[in-house]
C-alpha cells in the first residue's frame, strides 16, 4: 500500500516558438519554482480550456495569442511536498499558439501570479537542473510532433527553494 497522496494539478500550456526558441516563464511557484515553464496554468471557475490559455498567457507574458492548435494532453507524477500531499499529479493540455498583440513584460504581481517574466530559451538551455517536465516535453514534441501516452515519472524530482 502505497503512502503516497497525490494532488491533482490539471492546466493549459501554450507552445510559442520564434527563431527556433520556445517563450518561457521564470516560475515562482510550484513544484516547478526556480525553473523555467511553460506559460499557462489553471482555469478559473466558469472558463473553458482556450479562454484560460488566452488569459494565462497574457498573465504571465504580456502576449496576446491566438491558439492554433491543441497538440493532446500528457501527465506528469513528481514528487511535491505541499499541505498534506507527497506528490503531484500534473495533467497538461498543449496548444501551439500564435502572438496576435501586446509585448513581452514583467507580469503584474497578485496572489496566485506565478510567473516572474517570460525569456527565450533554445533545447540547449534546458535541463532538468532549470527546466520543468513540461518544457522538456515541449521541445520533445518540437522534434517528434508526438507528446507520447504514458505519464512522465520523476522518481527523483527536487524542487528547488
Amino acid at each position: 500500500m502505497s503512502s503516497n497522496r497525490y494532488h491533482r494539478a490539471f492546466g493549459v500550456y501554450g507552445i510559442y516558438v520564434e527563431d527556433g526558441k520556445l517563450l518561457v516563464i521564470n516560475k515562482n511557484g510550484g513544484p516547478y519554482i526556480n525553473r523555467f515553464d511553460l506559460p499557462g496554468g489553471s482555469l478559473e471557475e466558469g472558463e473553458t480550456l482556450s479562454e484560460a490559455m488566452k488569459r494565462e498567457f497574457l498573465e504571465e507574458t504580456g502576449l496576446e495569442i491566438e491558439i492554433e492548435e491543441s497538440i493532446g494532453v500528457i501527465d506528469f507524477k513528481l514528487l511535491w511536498l505541499w499541505k498534506e500531499f507527497t506528490n503531484v499529479h500534473h495533467i497538461a493540455v498543449y496548444y501551439v499558439v500564435k502572438k496576435v498583440g501586446g509585448k513581452i513584460e514583467i507580469p503584474e504581481q497578485f496572489e496566485g501570479q506565478d510567473s516572474l517574466g517570460a525569456v527565450w530559451i533554445s533545447e540547449k538551455d534546458a535541463s532538468l537542473d532549470n527546466a520543468s517536465p513540461l518544457v522538456l516535453k515541449a521541445f520533445e514534441w518540437l522534434k517528434t510532433k508526438d507528446l507520447g501516452i504514458d505519464a512522465e515519472v520523476y522518481k527523483d524530482w527536487i524542487v528547488l527553494k
